[in-house]
């Protein structure tokens, strides 16, 4: 008998057999224990997620384990040595009664309507099976080697989320190694389950999503599986998340490579489609996130469960690149995706439409062009979600641009999706933290002669490597790029940059002020705390105001006679299109940045995985109270902080509206008495230091992630001997 070691290789390395189009199953029990053994054991426990199984679930299950069963019972009583192929049926057969068990465990029961009482009928036997495949395994080999792989392989799943960064934590990592510690070698799947059950049970995402209290989605592109347990129903990606993706999980690249030799027509011409190439390699990527939350799509009618694809950077201003790359896109995830709907969707009814992509696109505010693409593609029925969005004049124009996309949907009978606006509140924080940083440096050198050499000194005392205090300093902004600072403005900009500032209470940063303001540390520091706290709760505010203008009880109504009347819509039409609009804050910094955005309508916090964590961990500090940011969205905060920030002019360009915004809200009934008049134009969306910066950083991670493609695609190509 091979090692575990060996066994968790061969679980790893075996590449699925292909799925057979149709199926050729005769009923569901011999439907999901085919599809397991072939090597898909989750989507097998993802068929079962029908609601027509609820009350008969577990029949279908005890016919599983009957088929199942066989397998270790024959291996146990027949003398043969074991093959690989032996091996991977079991490993299949444990794998699937697991996820079967952690489906019952996380949400997805409560989405299909599966009773208390028939769950947990279901894990008690299934329990019971793994109990005894182990005893089998443990008589005949001393230990249950293929259980301990099969669990080993799981976890290891769980440690992959930012596991190529080690200055940070994400929860499912964390939550992997909570798990490993409590795996018993006397039951090693019992103790497993065990030990998932209460990791999901006792978070707090699980609570608020079980509760109603808000939406949640991911803002990374792997771990989703343990996410969708807990609730989550949403996962946002970009270029930067695509290519963290292939370096926390190196075998996306080895999956890629396979991909070229199966397609070598994309080997040809390959400068001409380095664009191709990397759609191809992001969709690689992204095909497993919308596998995961496909049956969530299905369960939830597409109010939910959909997966977020940025369009490529470079062409973001155009609306017709724009739509050439969206289109090309959802052809070919259709495409994909009506095969795999056969296994998924087998015993669904028939007025079911397989295939349709629970795909939305992340259109880039950086703009006006954003408007038109948005409206298109929402009326074609293809979802969108606004991204480098960071102020209230964006945001409502996007949000107007959605409706009006939707109304034609919905007049051609066409289902529409959930869609999202996006609100980067944590970088808008970040934007504006830089400019009041470099005016506070400016300020403290007024009275300074020799300024350059106390901007090196401190340069230097704060990591950025740098020789010559006359020449050009090039060093990382932490927006994901690099800035070339050449005159004193630049340099003072870049020690003020997130990648060397992440708070303005920072310790060095009031030494440098107080040294060269002539003021008191204390009391800069003390400012400086003020200050920070104020400006956190730029991005809030902002999501704030824009969920209120729509979405608040005193105007979605006002909303609803909007739609009604101006497009022609039936009441439950205008419903089904504000239902399906969500605010989706962005780019956290710290947990309150989530809890003040709670909201039980028209709200989906996307979370980072190490936010995550952060977000767990406050809700068990002493005196926690969950109920304290119930609709925490509707909390009127401390005019004080609004007037304080109201003084930064990029604050009060993010926080109010334009006139002809104006115009429109006065129209529908929304009171915008005390709303200024001074928000972001759209002439100006481009300009904007926040959009500036994030495009800068998603065009640079792009170029990069496709530069990275481009290089394997040569390689692939120079092996298959390209005539």
């Amino acid at each position: 008998m091979i090692s575990v070691n060996d066994i968790f290789r061969l679980i790893s390395e075996t590449r699925p057999k292909p799925l057979s189009h149709p199926p050729k199953s005769i009923d569901y029990i011999d439907h999901v224990v085919n599809t397991a053994l072939n090597g898909y054991p989750e989507l097998a426990a993802d068929s079962l997620l029908n609601p027509l199984l609820v009350g008969s679930i577990k029949n279908v299950i005890g016919g599983i384990i009957r088929q199942l069963n066989l397998l270790f019972e024959r291996d146990f009583w027949i003398k043969t040595t074991i093959n690989d192929e032996a091996i991977l049926k079991k490993a299949y057969s444990y794998s699937l009664l697991l996820e079967i068990a952690i489906n019952f465990y996380g949400m997805e029961r409560e989405w299909v309507g599966f009773t208390d009482e028939e769950v947990n009928e279901c894990i008690s036997i299934i329990k019971n099976a793994l109990n005894k495949w182990e005893e089998n395994e443990r008589k005949k080999y001393g230990e249950s080697r293929i259980a301990k792989a099969v669990v080993m392989y799981k976890i290891n799943d769980m440690k992959k989320v930012m596991a190529g960064d080690p200055q940070r934590t994400g929860m499912i990592y964390w939550m992997g190694e909570n798990i490993e510690k409590k795996i018993d070698e006397r039951g090693i799947t019992n103790s497993f389950l065990d030990a998932i059950e209460y990791e999901i049970k006792s978070n707090i995402y699980y609570v608020m999503s079980k509760e109603g209290i808000c939406r949640f989605g991911n803002d990374y592109a792997i771990g989703l599986r343990w996410l969708r347990h807990l609730g989550y129903v949403q996962v946002s990606t970009n270029p930067q998340l695509a290519a963290i993706a292939y370096r926390d999980d190196p075998s996306l690249w080895d999956k890629l490579k396979q991909y070229f030799r199966d397609h070598p027509e994309l080997l040809e011409n390959i400068e001409e489609k380095k664009d191709e190439l990397a759609m191809t390699a992001t969709m690689l990527a992204l095909w497993p996130n919308m596998e995961v939350f496909r049956p969530v799509a299905y369960l939830l009618n597409f109010t939910d469960g959909m997966v977020s694809y940025q369009l490529n950077p470079n062409v973001a201003t155009s609306y017709e690149g724009s739509l050439e790359d969206a289109l090309k896109i959802y052809s070919k995830t259709w495409e994909y995706f009506r095969n795999y709907d056969e296994h998924l969707l087998w015993g669904w009814p028939v007025d079911v439409e397989k295939g349709r992509p629970n795909i939305v696109f992340k259109v880039a505010g950086n703009s006006p062009a954003a408007i038109d693409i948005t409206r298109k593609l929402e009326s074609l029925g293809i979802g969108t979600n606004n991204t480098v969005t960071y102020t209230v004049s964006q945001e409502v124009k996007l949000i107007l641009a959605k409706m009006e996309g939707m109304a034609e949907a919905v007049k051609k009978g066409i289902l529409t999706t959930k869609v999202y606006e996006t609100n980067m509140g944590g970088r808008l924080d970040d934007h504006l933290r830089e400019i009041f940083a470099a005016k506070l440096v400016r300020d403290a050198f007024k009275n300074i002669d020799d300024k350059l050499s106390a901007i090196y000194e401190y340069a230097r005392k704060i990591g950025i490597n740098i020789e010559d205090k006359d020449g050009v300093w090039i060093a990382p902004t932490g927006w994901g790029w690099d800035k070339v600072a050449k005159t004193l403005d630049e340099k003072i900009e870049l020690i003020c940059s997130r990648q060397y500032l992440k708070k303005l209470n920072d310790e060095n940063f009031a030494e440098f002020l107080a040294k060269y303001s002539g003021k008191n540390k204390e009391d800069v520091l003390k400012y400086l705390d003020e200050w920070e706290k104020t400006i956190g709760m730029a991005g809030t505010l902002v999501a704030q105001r824009v969920w209120w203008i729509f979405f608040s009880k005193e105007n979605k109504g006002k909303w609803l006679a909007y739609l009604i009347s101006k497009y022609g819509l039936s009441p439950e039409q205008a419903e089904g299109i504000l239902n399906n609009i969500d605010v989706l804050p962005a780019s956290k910094r710290k947990p309150l940045d989530t809890y003040l955005t709670l909201a039980r309508n028209n709200m989906t916090n996307t979370e980072f995985p190490n936010h995550q964590l952060n977000v767990l961990m406050f809700s068990r500090k002493p005196g926690f109270n969950l109920k304290k940011y119930d609709n925490a969205i509707l909390i009127k905060h401390d005019p004080k902080i609004i007037e304080k920030l109201l003084t930064i002019e990029d604050f009060r360009k993010a926080y109010e509206i334009t006139p002809d915004l104006a115009d429109i809200l006065r129209k529908v009934g929304v009171n915008i008495e005390g709303i200024g008049l001074n928000g972001l134009k759209y002439e100006e969306w481009g300009l904007f230091g926040s959009t500036v910066k994030t495009m800068n950083g998603f065009t640079e991670a792009y170029n990069k992630f496709r530069d990275k493609v481009v290089e394997i695609a040569r390689e692939i190509k120079n092996t298959l001997n390209f005539k």
